[in-house]
């Protein structure tokens, strides 16, 4: 069975009404895994085992007539910085290789309590670090529609796995645009929730202050679905937010005539792609169509987010990679001393880009240089939070492309790190601010490359924000 052709809705309607078993939907899945996934290589570890006692378990249930839950037998991905319980967590890192977890991410428990079997790990850049998935320590992902090409990252694996087929959902984590840019680069749906709106607990810390689990999927119904299983209070994540969770599935259809959306002329500037500002342009109009009315606004601080973002989420990944030492987690190769065997496994088993990340976050941290960088980043990020504020006040929604370009070539930016941090400047902002955003497709350029479009709102207006992307889907806007 082709999953790319198949909704989340009508794959349980068909378990439900005896059309298709679980069981048959879950090997079909392993065997498209097995035919696609040598090229892609979106996954780092399969479960088939516990993937097909869990089918099986669920068509016994089906057959005894019993009432399942709203994702049953939906086919899931994780990304590998997510822990499953009795599933190995290595964060797409060499140093963490053959780490088992003792026990599962809220998230994902969240999301196995709805009846969705997870079919696997997915992979990603190491410890979230990257925008291509070139960093993992493993290998590399390759975009399921031009294998020359990235699939962006961090949570490249996610996005390239839904697209492929090889799951209906995924879950990746969006630190300074993780979610969103994989999403855009293959095509398919992602959002980044409000920060505090997913719980936390089971995603392996990069930059605690922005780390935040979000779907990716196919359609934003089946982002809905997924956000609203996911979504809520939890009492192991002391920064979860203690808030309602709307019924972002069932108000989809509500009109959205008379939104404002704001158009920050910071995000339309030299960089942009030709053809990825053509198909933006046409997505407003697309929603002009649709009754929503276009406001010209600005986000003065936009042009410091870069360096604000990679002096705060390094000093944040200085400290949360500090356990990393072959004493408290991490390989523990033979040394002549604690010092030496400190300095082997961190040599050893981090990347170069995590070591980069390393030394800028612990020079951002360092005495003497503290205020000059860090503290002047954190007074910054407070500035770009109020340009959004103040944008709030006049429009409901903000428009903007999700990346400069389209998917670029694999080793394309390898070599400049300057380069590849500048991909992300249009979903930094929304991650400094902690505000929602999500990602669609926006048609494709002359060489049937997605380009993505994103979204954001106000602190926890996911309801809306998926409504207006749920409308701009139903009007034909992912090919525009």
């Amino acid at each position: 069975m082709n999953l790319k052709n198949i909704t989340a809705d009508r794959l349980v309607a068909l378990y439900k009404n005896r059309d298709l078993t679980v069981t048959e939907v879950i090997k079909s899945v392993y065997q498209e895994i097995e035919r696609s996934d040598s090229q892609v290589r979106a996954f780092l570890w399969l479960c088939p085992e516990r993937a097909l006692d869990e089918a099986r378990r669920l068509d016994a249930r089906i057959s005894a007539g019993e009432a399942v839950e709203a994702f049953a037998g939906v086919p899931v991905a994780i990304k590998d910085n997510i822990v499953v319980r009795d599933m190995p967590a290595t964060c797409g890192s060499k140093i963490l290789e053959g780490y088992v977890p003792p026990y599962t991410a809220t998230a994902v428990e969240r999301l196995r309590a709805a009846g969705a079997i997870i079919v696997g790990k997915t992979n990603c850049d190491e410890f979230g670090m990257g925008s291509t998935t070139e960093n993992s320590g493993f290998f590399i992902t390759r975009n399921p529609h031009n294998l020359e090409r990235v699939p962006g990252g961090s949570s490249g694996g996610s996005a390239a796995s839904v697209a492929c087929g090889t799951s209906l959902v995924a879950l990746g984590s969006d630190t300074g645009g993780s979610v969103r840019t994989p999403a855009a680069f293959c095509g398919v749906v992602g959002v980044k929730p409000t920060y505090g709106r997913v719980s936390r607990y089971g995603l392996v810390a990069f930059g605690s202050s922005l780390d935040q689990v979000g779907p990716l999927s196919k359609s934003v119904r089946e982002a809905a679905q997924a956000l609203e299983v996911i979504a809520g209070f939890d009492h192991f994540d002391s920064t979860s937010a203690d808030s309602a969770v709307d019924e972002y599935a069932k108000n989809l259809d509500q009109p959205i005539k008379g939104t404002r959306i704001g158009i920050p002329k910071e995000y339309f500037v030299g960089g942009l792609e030709r053809e990825v500002k053509a198909k933006i342009e046409a997505g407003m109009r697309l929603y002009e169509s649709l009754g929503c009315e276009l406001h010209d606004i600005s986000l003065p601080h936009t042009e410091y987010a870069v360096a604000t973002y990679y002096l705060i989420a390094t000093a944040e990944a200085s400290s949360n990679l500090a356990r990393y030492d072959g004493v408290r987690y991490g390989i523990r190769p033979e040394a002549a001393s604690l010092q030496d065997m400190y300095r082997k496994t961190r040599h050893v088993g981090f990347g170069p880009e995590v070591k980069r990340r390393i030394l800028l976050g612990t020079y951002a941290l360092s005495a003497g240089y503290y205020d000059a960088y860090y503290l002047k980043a954190l007074k910054v990020r407070t500035l770009i939070l109020k340009d959004f504020q103040k944008a709030f006040e006049t429009v409901d929604l903000i428009l903007a492309p999700t990346s400069p370009s389209v998917a670029f070539k694999i080793g394309e930016k390898t070599g400049d790190p300057l380069a590849m941090y500048l991909s992300d400047i249009f979903t930094i902002t929304p991650s400094l601010a902690g505000i929602p955003a999500v990602s669609v497709p926006c048609g494709k350029n002359s060489e049937n490359m997605p380009v993505g479009m994103q979204l954001m709102a106000n602190h926890f207006q996911e309801a809306l924000l998926l409504r207006a992307a749920h409308h701009f889907e139903k009007a034909g806007g992912f090919t525009v």
